[in-house]
């Protein structure tokens, strides 16, 4: 099997080392990652520069491109043959609700998704680093039971680890995305020559965090996996949508 590994903390973040150590034991790996960290990237293309790639004593490429950039290039131009599979990640840092919208480890899936494969997003529920090895037991074993039984080339898979050693962790849980309440708002300051800098504020409290969603699982010790569809059609809204707009004169 070849897989494709990315992530959005760029290139020389801890979290795609170890997710690279795992799925290395079980697939060959090709590793296309930002150069930078560009965390919060979502689905940006870089459409009016050109993309360069450096390849780096590992052997891990690195791309002055987003995350989707990565994914793109990557499949279509630096791998002789297309991968099984892409898993992005490890995170630092959840990616649970409403973070996916925004997520670059979500949208490296997701590029994946769009181009005919299965995908996987993995984050670890926390910015420490001290459990990231479990997160990554976690995703290889997901990528060896995909390898036994594959799921349909279109699913992206949005897995969430808890903050817990290995053997610590209850179990997988099938869930559905939560919701929070909205961000604080932004905050102002001033740089040391008096200038206005801004910084986005914290990010919400839950708000739909109940049985089920990708909050509860978590923060019941266990590894939360969404399936997530890219169709954002809202199906149970086109009939009443529709008798709107049969009333625009």
């Amino acid at each position: 099997m070849r897989i494709l590994l990315s992530n959005d903390d760029g290139v020389f973040a801890p979290g795609l080392e170890s997710l690279h150590e795992a799925i290395k034991q079980v697939a060959e790996v090709t590793v296309v990652a930002p150069d930078r960290n560009l965390s919060g990237a979502s689905s940006a293309l870089t459409l009016t520069n050109p993309l360069r790639v450096q390849q780096h004593k590992n052997g891990f490429y690195s791309v002055n491109g987003t995350p989707t950039d990565c994914v793109h290039l990557a499949i279509n131009q630096l791998m002789p043959e297309p991968p099984d599979m892409v898993v992005a990640g490890i995170n630092h840092g959840a990616n649970l609700g409403d973070d996916t919208f925004y997520s670059g480890t979500v949208s490296a899936a997701a590029e994946g998704r769009h181009l005919g494969l299965p995908a996987i997003a993995m984050s670890l529920v926390s910015k420490s680093e001290d459990n990231m090895h479990a997160a990554a037991l976690v995703a290889q074993k997901i990528v060896k039971h995909l390898q036994a039984n594959p799921l349909a080339s279109d699913r992206i898979l949005n897995v969430n680890v808890p903050d817990l050693p290995y053997d610590q962790i209850r179990g997988f849980e099938v869930t559905r995305l939560g919701r929070r309440h909205k961000a604080e708002v932004m905050t102002k300051e001033q740089d040391p020559w008096g200038r206005d800098i801004y910084w986005y504020g914290k990010l919400g409290k839950e708000l739909d965090a109940g049985v089920g969603t990708d909050f509860h699982a978590v923060s019941n010790g266990n590894v939360s996996i969404t399936p997530l569809s890219i169709d954002m059609t809202a199906y149970s809204s086109m009939d009443s949508v529709a008798s709107w707009v049969d009333k625009i004169k």
